[in-house]
């Protein structure tokens, strides 16, 4: 009755999910089937948003892009901004608006536009299929691309039509589990998911402990948090689970854990509702229950329940009127049910049909759910490489599934251009395994992934696939020179093998990575020399030309810290294989006693907490009444990540220490009213500092040494620090900040000719430029600014 019944004259919603790699096999299937010009990928249209519409205007007004740059960063990055709420928020742009009358013509004219169309697309899922030619009922076009058809109603007016509109969806779970199965398959031919026990402990397990990494639809915080008390023993636990930790439902969880664990005693509003929500303790959180209520009290069809079920869900006053009416007559018909009682069940019902969730929706859901913790229960290794390979080009959260590795015990190996697949695949790790009870040591086992080529920036999935098709053609690459010279040199290009050198891949050769980069050019100048011999038809007298490419002369160069290293690693791979930034301040943060990023969820909300960890992202933002500046800082450590915001009184202390890179110690209180693992900063202070200076252990990410000019520094106070500077040569970089009179910010990096040794002399003749010096007159600046914002009249409504 929820998908098709006599008494509901709409067709229904079919949203069917395939798996994200074969969802062209589908669509293609369904034209074969109904016809080339009977089905149609449904048009959408991108909207001007206030940054693009912005830009967009800036260029017609013929403004540079620097200028109209200008303007749109102005705007705060949040989702659904408008133009007219950001001048309001933005005492910056607010002021730009009321004394730059270039920039007010420009914000009438971006807020006259704001909001139209800018472009068109095809829908992520949206087809529509007819039982004749789609022409004759709505105007078509092409894809971008010219091969498929397009309605050009939107979903909405194809909706008004009554034509049937389906959404097929891409889900990445089902070919992550797919790509999971061919993995396993290697080793257990035989493996499939139709066969696996619905009742694995393990798996039931890895909720209970809240190790939900790769568990579909249990990745976010809150739920992770939910699982931990729910008890999972059983499927029917996560089909519950899944439809209770939604907005509405949410509210009743707390009472079903306690109906459930028996610390609650269960009631019903009537003994016929005991048979309907016996499985959920009492407790009404599927639709069909709603309709099952209906049925068996007032005597309803299930049709007629299914009416009513999407009634009570509309809220319609005047219709709920009258079906409360039939629903007490049914119920006096029926079972001789009272008024007074009748009503109360009627309440009930119409309270969990505003929110009740679809079983036969959650059900599914909870089966592709179970069925990833059962991979990742009993085939960690494969599990993880098929979660890594789905996230090939999403390098943050493969740092979070790199984490989850290394917690399950599951090493993560480096890209190795000899031994990496495409994609992430698992490896036997070849470290020495514990002899058993008879002193035999055991054999390697399935332990390890290897980093797969595709995931490396800059390097291109099409170059790797044709460099591993040669590899398995020809046998393993022997040099730098060796992997030029047998691929096209429009494949091997220099950023390619920049990238492979400084992520590790020509590792296995033994030489320094900084001098294989330096052997870059030499290497595509000699595969460059070999190309052309081949074309004029020279071959060598030992045969097969690439097999005896002479190696490049060997430099001497400076090796790389590994602090570069790691830093290359970081920017290319999205996580740290030589070492972690973290690990020179080990002492310090175990001296200093902080907890791990991961800990943070067994906290309450608003506990208080000390964390340190590497920044890796800054986002400056503006209060929403009265527009001063906070930021919100992305703080990892080996354990995680955690997204702080960092209000205006503690950013104005703090906002140079702000910067990716930085060490930092955070005292904060949890925000967990969200789904991500949130929190407020209440003190922050730089680690940095706290290593000795200039010994540059591995992993240290010392920060620049800045120096503030004012917007009156001179020449000679220039030359002044340039002599400090000069007079005490060493490895730390120094950034200078100058305040323009406009009262904007420009950096400038001095460059290596003037990095210093901080010495206490040193930084005894800085005092009055470095930032500590400087906090005082920042906030005395920021008071300033606050005073004169206060008698700038309101922002114009455009």
């Amino acid at each position: 009755e929820r998908f098709l019944n006599p008494e509901r004259i709409s067709p229904p919603d079919i949203d069917v999910d395939f798996c994200e790699a074969r969802r062209g096999e589908v669509l293609e299937y369904v034209r074969q089937k109904y016809g080339e010009r009977r089905v149609a990928q449904i048009i959408t249209f991108g909207r001007l948003k206030a940054r693009s519409v912005v830009r967009d205007v800036a260029r017609v007004m013929g403004l540079s892009v620097r200028d109209g740059d200008r303007i749109a960063k102005m705007i705060p990055n949040e989702l659904n901004i408008t133009l007219n709420s950001s001048v309001e928020r933005n005492p910056e742009l607010k002021r730009a608006v009321l004394t730059e009358p270039q920039t007010k013509q420009l914000m009438e004219y971006a807020t006259a536009l704001e909001g139209l169309s800018r472009s068109a697309g095809v829908h992520a899922a949206g087809v529509v299929i007819s039982d004749r030619d789609l022409s004759e009922y709505v105007p078509l076009c092409r894809d971008v691309k010219g091969n498929d058809i397009v309605s050009q109603y939107s979903m909405n007016p194809l909706n008004d039509l009554g034509l049937l509109k389906m959404d097929f969806l891409g889900l990445k779970t089902l070919t992550v589990i797919e790509d999971t199965v061919t993995l396993i398959r290697k080793n257990v031919p035989d493996f499939s998911l139709k066969n696996i026990p619905l009742d694995d402990a393990a798996a039931f397990a890895l909720y209970n402990r809240g190790e939900t990494i790769g568990l579909f639809q249990m990745e976010s915080g809150g739920i992770t948090s939910v699982s931990k008390q729910f008890d999972v023993r059983k499927l029917d636990d996560i089909i519950a689970l899944i439809a209770l930790y939604r907005p509405g439902p949410m509210e009743l969880i707390g009472d079903y854990i306690k109906r459930k664990k028996g610390l609650t005693k269960i009631r019903y509003e009537h003994p016929l509702l005991e048979e309907i929500c016996a499985d959920t303790y009492g407790v009404m959180i599927y639709q069909e229950q709603v309709m099952a209520a209906a049925s068996k009290l007032a005597g309803y069809s299930m049709g007629q329940a299914d009416l009513l079920r999407r009634a009570m869900g509309k809220k319609d006053k005047e219709k709920m009127a009258k079906e409360r009416a039939n629903f007490i007559a049914g119920c006096a018909r029926t079972n001789e049910i009272g008024e007074k009682k009748a009503n109360a069940i009627f309440d009930l019902l119409e309270k969990f049909a505003g929110y009740g969730f679809n079983k036969s929706h959650s059900a599914a859901y909870a089966l592709i759910s179970y069925q990833t913790a059962f991979l990742k229960a009993n085939h960690s290794v494969e599990f993880m490489a098929g979660l890594l390979s789905n996230e090939i080009n999403n390098t943050e959260k493969i740092s979070v599934l790199v984490s989850e590795c290394k917690r399950m015990g599951v090493t993560i190996l480096p890209p190795d251009v000899n031994r990496s697949g495409l994609k992430f695949v698992p490896e036997m790790w070849e470290r020495p395994q514990r002899p058993d009870d008879r002193g035999t040591e055991a054999p390697p086992t399935l332990s390890a992934i290897r980093f797969g080529l595709a995931a490396i920036k800059n390097v291109g999935a099409g170059a790797m696939e044709l460099a591993i098709r040669e590899r398995e053609r020809r046998g393993d690459f022997k040099s730098l020179e060796d992997f030029c010279s047998r691929l096209d040199s429009r494949i091997a290009n220099r950023k390619m093998l920049e990238s492979l050198v400084k992520c590790g891949a020509f590792d296995f050769l033994r030489r320094e990575r900084a001098e294989l980069f330096a052997c870059v050019d030499d290497a595509l100048a000699s595969s460059a020399a070999a190309h052309r011999d081949r074309m004029a038809g020279q071959v060598s007298l030992f045969g097969d030309t690439h097999e005896h490419v002479a190696p490049a002369r060997k430099r001497s160069v400076t090796p790389w810290s590994d602090r570069e290293k790691m830093s290359f690693e970081k920017e290319l791979l999205g996580f740290y294989v030589t070492g972690h930034p973290l690990d020179a301040y080990a002492n310090v943060i175990a001296n200093g006693k902080y907890q791990s990023i991961a800990s943070l969820v067994e906290l309450s909300d608003r506990a208080t907490f000390r964390v340190a960890g590497a920044i890796t992202q800054v986002d400056k933002k503006f209060t929403r009444k009265e527009g001063k500046p906070f930021a919100v800082v992305w703080l990892e450590d080996l354990t995680g990540t955690l997204e702080l915001v960092v209000w205006n009184e503690l950013y104005l202390e703090c906002a140079e220490k702000l910067v990716p890179g930085n060490v930092v110690g955070v005292r904060g209180k949890l925000d967990l009213r969200d789904e991500s693992l949130r929190a407020t900063a209440e003190k922050l202070r730089l680690l940095s500092f706290e290593v000795p200076r200039d010994s540059n252990p591995a992993g240290v990410v010392t920060p620049p040494l800045c120096l503030h000019f004012s917007a009156n520094a001179g020449s000679d106070e220039l030359r002044e620090v340039q002599a400090l500077l000069s007079a005490s040569p060493g490895q730390r970089s120094v950034q200078l900040i100058f305040e323009t009179a406009e009262g904007e910010t420009l950096r400038v990096d001095t460059g290596a000719a003037f990095h210093v040794s901080v010495t206490a002399e040193l930084e005894e003749q800085l005092q009055r430029w470095l930032i500590t010096a400087v906090d005082q007159r920042t906030r005395e600046a920021e008071q300033r600014k606050e005073a004169a914002e206060a008698t700038v009249p309101r922002a114009l409504e455009y």
